[in-house]
């Protein structure tokens, strides 16, 4: 068969099958990432059958599915609003990063992965998926709730720590001397410093620039705007990921609303594609030896990020049931996570496969989390408190008010 006759047999079988997944997933009421983890594993190396002519496209559509995840990420909010954050929410942060990247770090060294590997676990233990609890909000009709904005807080802090995070990854994993490092990270945190101030200072002449009434032209100009940044941001050791989401940033009001509406459809194919191309990378034989591994990860790290969840609730005066809420709906982990095991797998191979089991854990029991963790902790909490004396007023207590 001629390869370009099995390259778009390939493709469209691919994508056919992500929709049929996508569409089961939202019956059943889960994100489909897992699904779509499932398919690149049956499909590829090890797998029941091995796509080969279509390989090549789906790397670098895999490559275009993490610039276009971070861009939307960034069009999410100001650079005003990411600055406000930072101020706000800056203790919550540090408590997540400790309670939840570290760890990660420890069972690789426990597992003997060595330090550079430790920093890898501890990023895909450490980052919460932000698509995913986007839509697992939106589900349960809680984006007005008061501890929200809480939740949003601690992942944009997350997402401005990537910044600086994957950076210093790279740099790690390509063995770079200290001094080198060091003009690496400098050179990510002046590009980032440079970003944010253009974006504060000059957002409207960027996104004045940038607008268009044809919704064509809107979309090839922030379209190539972001990969010729993302690119450029590549050679630089930045991050093509980062500079895609400083772009979202620089851009604001109705470029932004706009160019998220066009862009939407784009990162839900290409974010597809990106999962099945780390399902196909990986092994499925590679996984048992793992499996209690990612398991007893994933349940600690949970317990962790609810706890960072209940201490953000509480710094913002959120009450009772809220601080729950909080620290359930921040559990899932996936699209970083995936990210950072895909950078390490060179370093170290066996993160990958530990790094599929455990998003595929997290990514099914995170949206129970945000829906159960408050009912369960309001149940176990009135087990815990002892009967009133006899005689004792039955009028119950108010409800608390982040409830």
């Amino acid at each position: 068969m001629h390869h370009t006759t099995a390259l778009l047999i390939e493709l469209g079988a691919i994508i056919l099958a992500l929709g049929l997944l996508g569409r089961l997933a939202g019956r059943v009421g889960f994100s489909p990432i897992p699904l779509y983890l499932l398919a690149g594993l049956a499909f590829g190396h090890g797998g029941i059958l091995s796509l080969r002519a279509s390989e090549e496209f789906i790397a670098t559509g895999a490559e275009i599915g993490v610039i276009l995840l971070l861009l939307l990420l960034g069009l999410e909010y100001s650079a005003s609003e990411l600055v406000t954050n930072l101020k706000t929410q800056y203790p919550s942060g540090a408590v997540d990063f400790v309670l939840n990247a570290v760890p990660g770090a420890v069972a690789a060294l426990l597992l003997g992965w060595g330090p550079v590997a430790a920093v890898a676990l501890a990023g895909v233990t450490w980052i919460s998926s932000s698509g995913v609890i986007a839509k697992v909000l939106g589900d349960l009709r809680r984006l007005g709730n008061r501890e929200t904005p809480v939740i949003l807080g601690v992942l944009v802090i997350e997402d401005l720590a990537m910044a600086l995070y994957l950076p210093l990854l790279t740099t790690l994993l390509a063995g770079v001397s200290l001094a080198g490092g060091a003009v690496t990270l400098l050179i990510s945190l002046g590009t980032v410093g440079a970003v944010l101030y253009v974006a504060l200072r000059h957002g409207r002449l960027i996104s004045r620039a940038v607008s268009s009434d044809n919704a064509e032209m809107l979309l090839l100009v922030v379209l190539g705007l972001t990969l010729l940044v993302a690119g450029l941001a590549q050679e630089l050791q930045v991050s093509a990921a980062v500079g895609a989401f400083l772009v979202g940033i620089a851009l604001s009001g109705e470029v932004a609303e706009g160019a998220s509406v066009l862009l939407t459809p784009l990162r839900d194919l290409f974010a597809a594609v990106f999962f099945v191309f780390f399902g196909l990378s990986t092994d499925p034989a590679d996984i048992p030896p793992v499996l209690v591994t990612a398991l007893v990860l994933a349940v600690v790290t949970a317990l962790t990020k609810v706890a960072t969840g209940w201490y953000a609730a509480r710094r913002a005066g959120i009450r009772g049931a809220g601080r729950w809420r909080a620290g359930g709906t921040l559990v899932v982990r996936g699209e970083f996570s995936i990210v950072i095991a895909g950078l390490a797998v060179g370093v170290e191979p066996r993160i990958g496969p530990l790094a599929t089991a455990y998003v595929l854990i997290l990514v099914v029991i995170g949206p129970l989390t945000a829906r159960y963790t408050e009912p369960l902790a309001r149940r176990l909490t009135r087990r815990s408190v002892p009967p009133a004396p006899p005689g004792a007023s039955e009028r119950p207590e108010p409800a608390p008010a982040g409830a």
